[in-house]
């Protein structure tokens, strides 16, 4: 296998383990929630109190920004991208070097003159 299939197919497995985790966290987090609310209302555990939705609160919010990592952070900001802003920076740094040189160079021939 040729290094970029490997690289396409590692980055393929890659992204459908992070969606297999998500998907295993939503199920997590609406199994969990039931057995919440059924231990606060049907068993009467923590009554009178709504503690239930504090925890499925702050468990949704989590679930938000597993959500945003897998979907849009990792979706975007991927290897590619890395490359090319990596590739942007270099193209900078020799574009400033080039201008560098040139500036050296007419200090030179002025001084020279």
């Amino acid at each position: 296998m040729e290094t970029s299939q490997h690289e396409q197919y590692e980055y393929a497995r890659r992204r459908i383990r992070q969606k297999k985790r998500l998907y295993f966290h939503f199920v997590l987090l609406s199994l969990g929630s039931l057995l919440l609310f059924i231990f606060n209302k049907l068993l009467h555990f923590g009554e009178p109190k709504e503690w239930y939705l504090w925890v499925i609160t702050l468990w949704v919010f989590f679930f938000v920004l597993h959500f945003i990592k897998v979907f849009i952070t990792d979706s975007f900001m991927n290897k590619n991208w890395e490359r090319t802003q990596i590739d942007k920076l270099i193209e900078q740094q020799k574009r400033r070097i080039e201008q560098l040189h040139k500036n050296i160079d007419s200090d030179l021939d002025h001084k020279k003159s």
